[in-house]
C-alpha cells in the first residue's frame, strides 16, 4: 500500500484524477506501533539445547546426579593432588586406622589412605567410562549410519558381521586381550569397546532407515545434496537425542565393567587404585573391617545411580514426544 501512495503522490495531477479519482487519503495513514503488535504474543527464541537445558533443570534427580557427577570429577582431580598421601604410600603403623582428621575415611591394611586411593580410583573408573562411551558413540554412528543410509549388499554384509561380534561373549574379548596387551587401563578400555558399540551401530540404523525416507531427505537429495551431507547433516542431527542419551548409559556400563574386571583380578594390576581393587582388597577384612568395602561399593553406586539419573533427564529433554 505503501508503494501504491508513493506512485499516486509522484503521478501528474491529471493522471491522479484519471487513475484513482476517488480513494481518500485516510486509507495511506500508517498505524500507531502499538496497534500493530496489539495481537502479538511475547515470546523469548530459544535454541533447541537452550530448550533442552530448560527442561533438564526441571528434572530435580537429574540435576543432582549432575552436581554429584561435578562434585566426583574435581575431588578425582584435586584431592590426589593437595593431599600429603599417594595411593600407594604405605605406614605399616596405621594399619586399618578408623576415621580421623589425617584420614577421613581411614586407612587399609597396608597402611594406605583410603580417600586418595578412592578418589585415584574415581580418576580411572571414570576415565575408562567416559573414554569408552566417546569411542563406541564415535564408532557406532559412522557403522549404524553408513548400514542405514547405503542399505543394500554393504548392509547386509557389515549388520552380519555385527552378528557375529554380538554372539561372541564379551567375557572371552577381555581375557584374550588381557593375555596379549597385558593388564593396563588400554586393555581394559579396548576390552570394553570391542563389543559395547553394537547396541549403538544397531540404534543408529534403525534410526535412519526411519528418516531417509522423510521428506526432509529426499528435498535434500532432490537439490543435489551430497550423501555424506545428508547423513551427517540431516539423518544424524535428527536423531541425535536418543544417540546421546544411549551414550550417556554406556558410561556406567563402561564403569561398572571396569570395576567387575578389577574385582576378579583381571583388570587393573595392583598397586594401582580403583574401586574394583579396592573392594577386592577388602573382601578379606569384611567382617573386622566393613567400613573398608563400603567406600569404593559407595562410590561406584552413587556413581552409576548419578548418570542413570542424568540418562533419564536426558531422554526427558531431547525427545520432543515427552514435552
Amino acid at each position: 500500500m505503501e508503494d501504491l501512495y508513493r506512485k499516486y503522490q509522484s503521478a501528474p495531477e491529471a493522471l491522479q484524477a484519471m487513475a484513482v479519482p476517488d480513494i481518500p487519503d485516510a486509507l495511506f495513514e500508517k498505524l500507531d506501533d502499538s496497534e500493530k503488535d496489539s495481537e502479538f504474543v511475547a515470546m523469548a527464541s530459544k535454541t533447541y539445547f537452550q530448550d533442552a537445558w530448560s527442561r533438564f533443570r526441571k528434572n530435580r534427580l537429574a540435576l543432582v546426579g549432575l552436581i554429584f557427577i561435578t562434585a566426583m570429577i574435581l575431588a578425582a582431580i584435586f584431592i590426589p593432588l593437595l593431599s600429603p598421601y599417594t595411593y600407594d604410600g604405605q605406614d605399616m603403623l596405621l594399619r586399618n586406622a578408623g576415621p580421623s582428621w589425617a584420614h577421613p575415611f581411614g586407612t587399609d591394611k597396608f597402611g594406605r589412605d583410603i580417600l586418595v586411593r578412592c578418589m585415584y580410583g574415581a580418576r580411572i573408573s571414570l576415565s575408562v567410562g567416559f573414554a569408552a562411551a566417546l569411542l563406541n558413540l564415535v564408532i557406532g554412528v559412522l557403522y549404524g549410519g553408513v548400514c542405514g543410509y547405503i542399505g543394500g549388499r554393504l548392509d547386509l554384509i557389515l549388520m552380519r558381521i555385527v552378528d557375529i561380534l554380538y554372539s561372541v561373549p564379551t567375557l572371552l574379548y577381555v581375557i584374550l586381550i588381557m593375555l596379549v596387551f597385558g593388564a593396563n587401563i588400554f586393555s581394559v578400555l579396548l576390552a570394553i569397546c570391542v563389543s559395547s558399540w553394537v547396541g549403538m551401530a544397531r540404534q543408529v540404523r534403525a534410526q535412519v532407515l526411519s528418516l531417509r525416507e522423510q521428506e526432509f531427505a529426499l528435498a535434500a537429495y532432490v537439490i543435489g545434496a551430497s550423501r555424506k551431507r545428508i547423513l551427517f547433516k540431516h539423518l544424524v542431527v535428527n536423531c541425535m537425542g536418543p544417540i546421546i542419551v544411549n551414550a550417556t548409559l554406556m558410561v556406567p556400563d563402561a564403569i561398572f565393567t571396569e570395576a567387575f574386571l578389577a574385582f576378579v583380578g583381571i583388570g587393573i594390576s595392583i598397586p594401582m587404585a580403583s574401586w574394583g581393587t579396592m573392594a577386592n582388597d577388602a573382601r578379606s577384612l569384611l567382617m573386622s573391617y566393613p567400613m573398608q568395602m563400603v567406600w569404593p561399593v559407595a562410590a561406584i553406586c552413587l556413581t552409576m545411580l548419578s548418570l542413570h539419573f542424568i540418562g533419564d533427564g536426558l531422554s526427558e529433554a531431547l525427545d520432543p514426544r515427552k514435552r
